[in-house]
C-alpha cells in the first residue's frame, strides 16, 4: 500500500513539474518572440523627394538638470512605445547647459538662428528634418525650470518655422504638486507657433523624487505611453494626408494689434 502511494505520489509530482516546465519555456518563448517583433519593427520611411527618403522622428528635449532623473525616466517611457510604433526617437539634454535668456537683438529674424551659438541652434538644426517634438520639464516653483525657459524662448522665437504644423507634446515631473500650471506653461509654445498639440489618457505627468519612484507611478508611465503611442498615430494620419495630396493650410497675412488703437 505506501509503495503505491509512493508511486503515485512522484507520478502526479512528475506530471506537475512537467506543466510548470512547459508553461515556462513557452512563457520564455512570448518574451522572446515580443523582443524580435520590437527589435525587428519596421520604422516609417519618408519621401523627401524623388531620390532620398529618411526615416520618422522625434526629438524628446529633457530640460532638468538632472540628465538620467524623473523627467529622463518619463521621457524614455515616450520613447519606447514611440520605437514601438516604427518612429525614430533622440533624446537631448538641455538641462544642465548654461543658456542665456534672449536679448531681443532679432538678428534671428535675418539669418534663422540665434546670435548665441549653444544648443538652441543645435536643436533648430535637427528641428528641420524632425516631424515632432516632446518637451519634457521637471516643476520650479510651480513652472518649467529656468533653463527649459530660457530654451524655449530663444528656440520658439529663432526656429518658429522648423517646428509649425508638426506635433508638439509637454510632460512634467514633480514630487506632488504644480504639474498642471507647468504643462499650461509648455502648452503655451505649442498653440502660438501652429503646432497641433498631442495629448494622452490623461495629464502629461509623473510623480516622484528619484527615478525610482517615477517607476512606480504605474499610471503616470501608461499615460507616457499612451502619448507615445498617439503621437505616433498623429504623425503617421499627417504623413498619410500629405500622400493623399492634403496640403498645409494657407496662412493669412500677419494682423498685429494692440489695445491702445
Amino acid at each position: 500500500m505506501k509503495t503505491e502511494m509512493k508511486t503515485q505520489f512522484f507520478l502526479i509530482s512528475g506530471i506537475i513539474f512537467s506543466l510548470f516546465s512547459c508553461n515556462r519555456t513557452q512563457s520564455t518563448q512570448n518574451e522572446q518572440n515580443m523582443q524580435q517583433k520590437e527589435d525587428t519593427m519596421d520604422k516609417i520611411e519618408i519621401q523627401v523627394n524623388d531620390t532620398t527618403t529618411r526615416f520618422m522622428k522625434v526629438l524628446l528635449i529633457n530640460g532638468s538638470p538632472h540628465e538620467k532623473g524623473c523627467t529622463y525616466t518619463a521621457l524614455c517611457e515616450v520613447a519606447k512605445a514611440l520605437n514601438a510604433d516604427g518612429i525614430e526617437t533622440e533624446i537631448i539634454h538641455i538641462g544642465g547647459d548654461n543658456i542665456r535668456g534672449c536679448s531681443a537683438c532679432m538678428a534671428c529674424k535675418e539669418s534663422g538662428h540665434c546670435v548665441y551659438n549653444d544648443p538652441v541652434n543645435e536643436v533648430i538644426e535637427k528641428a528641420k528634418t524632425a516631424d515632432g517634438f516632446i518637451f519634457g520639464s521637471p516643476v520650479h516653483y510651480s513652472g518649467i525650470s529656468g533653463t527649459m525657459k530660457t530654451f524655449l524662448d530663444r528656440l520658439f522665437y529663432a526656429g518658429a518655422k522648423e517646428l509649425a504644423y508638426k506635433p508638439g507634446a509637454g510632460v512634467v515631473s514633480a514630487r506632488r504638486a504644480g504639474t498642471t500650471a507647468s504643462l499650461q506653461q509648455l502648452n503655451q509654445y505649442f498653440t502660438i507657433n501652429n503646432m497641433p498639440v498631442v495629448s494622452s489618457q490623461y495629464w502629461n505627468m509623473v510623480h516622484g523624487n528619484k527615478p525610482e519612484d517615477v517607476l512606480k507611478d504605474r499610471e503616470g508611465l501608461q499615460i507616457m505611453r499612451t502619448l507615445g503611442h498617439n503621437m505616433a498615430w498623429l504623425l503617421k494620419s499627417i504623413e498619410a494626408g500629405k500622400k493623399a495630396g492634403i496640403t498645409l493650410p494657407e496662412t493669412e497675412p500677419r494682423e498685429r494689434t494692440n489695445f491702445i488703437e
